[in-house]
């Protein structure tokens, strides 16, 4: 069957000037011209323009048609759900809740191959952060699957993703947040968290089993990436690990919650307090800054925290409160260093 494509702008004149319409926007433009045979040209080389593009995607998808027979009726729930199933544990749960954004809505049922830019735009423009990132993620999978023969949106043309201002639990927050907690699990809970600066899900999930006491060493992998992450601890979290079972899961009561439901507890503690500006995930950035101001070496600390990159650690740690010594006090604490270590010479004999 012979597809017969629609002309984009139609001519009219009023007033005896000639104009054109955009038949998609309904945009009415002067073309500037009484004279009809001009008038005709300019609309003609208008619609060229406006042919030789679409003309290319058709045969696109002509030929995607061809090789796949579900590329004219694929739609974007599809790629929405099979991008969940690559997922496991936390970060699926994420992907399918941010699935459910009514953002998404707008382009849920509709075919890939007939996504304008105007689309992902107005996607864009109802929805919030998570929105960007998640529909750039859905997008650029469709783009590896080869079930969008080329981006909808040029990669500078993405509205940037603006995250909210993080920052770490301070040392005062974080005691007036264990005194303040009645319930003894949680509160050793919120100490954990502070000494060892894990995730919320990591941290919840240790078992006595995790602890070398001999060692003094605090063992377990990550959720999010699988990494090992070997801790030493010291009299302070000692304390915090006797108090707990020495047998089975540190928090029994807290393991099995979700996310959502520890981030609840710690948020109405908070607000008991009247502290403002901090998630139970600020007590990494927490961990981090404290690292970076005593000096701590970047590998041990990315070590510990289980970073992969250096650049997602600096994040963490970028406003740490680094106090820097002078030259001279670390050439005399050298020198006085190696005098110490150097042995006297025996005095001659006779």
């Amino acid at each position: 069957m012979t597809t017969i494509m629609k002309t984009r702008f139609i001519l009219f004149r009023r007033a005896g000037v000639f104009y054109y319409e955009d038949t998609n926007t309904g945009q009415q433009l002067s073309l500037r011209t009484k004279i009809e045979s001009e008038a005709l040209t300019l609309l003609h080389v208008k619609n060229e323009s406006h042919r030789q593009p679409v003309l290319n995607r058709q045969i696109a998808r002509t030929y995607l048609a061809a090789t796949d027979s579900e590329a004219a009726t694929r739609t974007w729930q599809v790629p929405m759900d099979e991008m969940g199933k690559t997922k496991t544990g936390a970060t699926r749960t994420r992907h399918l809740c941010a699935m459910k954004d009514k953002a998404f809505n707008l382009i849920r049922n509709l075919p890939i191959l007939e996504t304008q830019s105007m689309h992902f735009l107005k996607v864009l423009e109802a929805g919030g952060i998570s929105t960007n990132v998640f529909l750039r993620r859905v997008h650029n999978f469709a783009l590896d699957m080869n079930w969008l023969p080329w981006p909808v949106l040029p990669k500078k043309q993405w509205p940037k993703v603006r995250f909210g201002e993080k920052r770490a639990v301070t040392a005062a927050e974080h005691q007036a947040i264990v005194s303040g907690e009645a319930n003894p699990e949680r509160r050793a809970f919120y100490e954990c968290c502070w000494h060892l600066g894990g995730a919320q899900s990591d941290v919840a999930e240790l078992s006595a089993e995790d602890i070398d006491w001999q060692n003094r060493v605090v063992s377990f992998h990550r959720n999010k990436t699988g990494m090992a992450s070997i801790i030493r601890f010291g009299a302070e979290l000692e304390r915090v690990f006797s108090s707990l079972p020495h047998t089975g899961a540190l928090f029994p009561k807290l393991k099995p919650m979700r996310e959502a439901h520890r981030s609840t507890e710690f948020r109405r503690c908070c607000r008991r307090l009247g502290i403002t500006g901090i998630t139970l995930h600020s007590y990494r950035y927490a961990w981090a800054e404290r690292a970076k101001t005593c000096g701590y070496p970047e590998r041990f600390a990315q070590e510990a925290l289980g970073h992969n990159s250096k650049a997602v650690h600096r994040a963490y740690a970028r406003k740490a409160q680094v106090v820097i010594p002078t030259l001279e006090d670390y050439e005399r604490k050298l020198t006085s260093a190696t005098e110490s270590n150097v042995l006297p010479i025996p005095a001659a004999v006779g």
